[in-house]
């Protein structure tokens, strides 16, 4: 394995963990406060990606602002007490950050995931690996895919794009790495389908964690 990159930055959702479970639980009970209808797992693989906020537009599209801040509210609260019920890691995901770490190559998280939640999910899902940077959906900074969260990571650690990894599941993530000018990998086993990665800028995929250790 040749370091030419010293820092990847993951997407959380979908890239590392699958956390569609319990966030479709959550955004359901929600659903049910107001008599609204259920929907599936695999419909939330959709309206996920762009954090909360845009989540519970997605699936409250009539509802007023105010009313949509009130839904918010109640999902985060019920999210954040079942935050890991039956969310878990991708297959070979714990082997690929332990591997990169030997390799004393950096390891981050940047997700639009509030990031109330986001420390505890990592801390549950990966507890013998450590993270050296992450970013989760904060007031005051744009969310991806605007490229500030990556950027912000990169002057934290001190690193630039040219020794700068991202990698994530889906449309945001493509945009978000393009635009911060790093090298972008899209991930085959997330929420989104390949071809909606290289309508927005994907051009390199894997299909197996590992296999990420031979491009880096």
């Amino acid at each position: 394995m040749i370091n030419r990159h010293k820092l990847i930055v993951f997407d959380l959702d979908g890239t590392l963990i699958n956390s569609l479970p319990d966030i479709s639980a959550a955004a359901n009970k929600m659903l049910a406060v107001y008599g609204r209808p259920a929907h599936s797992v695999e419909e939330y693989k959709y309206f996920v990606g762009n954090g909360s906020k845009k989540l519970v537009e997605r699936i409250l599209p009539d509802f007023s602002p105010e009313q949509q801040d009130e839904a918010l509210d109640i999902y985060k609260d019920i999210y954040q007490n079942n935050l890991v019920v039956n969310t878990a890691s991708y297959p070979g995901i714990s082997d690929l950050l332990k591997a990169l770490k030997a390799e004393g190559i950096k390891i981050a998280v940047c997700t639009n995931k509030h990031f109330s939640a986001v420390h505890e999910i990592l801390g549950k899902v990966f507890p013998d690996i450590e993270f050296d940077a992450v970013a989760g959906e904060r007031a005051g900074i744009p969310k991806k895919p605007d490229p500030a969260n990556v950027k912000n990571i990169m002057s934290e650690l001190g690193l630039d794009k040219a020794h700068t990894v991202y990698v994530g599941d889906s449309d945001v993530d493509m945009e978000t790495g393009c635009r911060a000018g790093v090298m972008t990998i899209g991930v085959l086993w997330g929420y989104r389908p390949l071809e909606n990665m290289i309508q927005n800028g994907g051009r390199i995929f894997i299909s197996n964690p590992m296999s990420l250790l031979e491009i880096v």
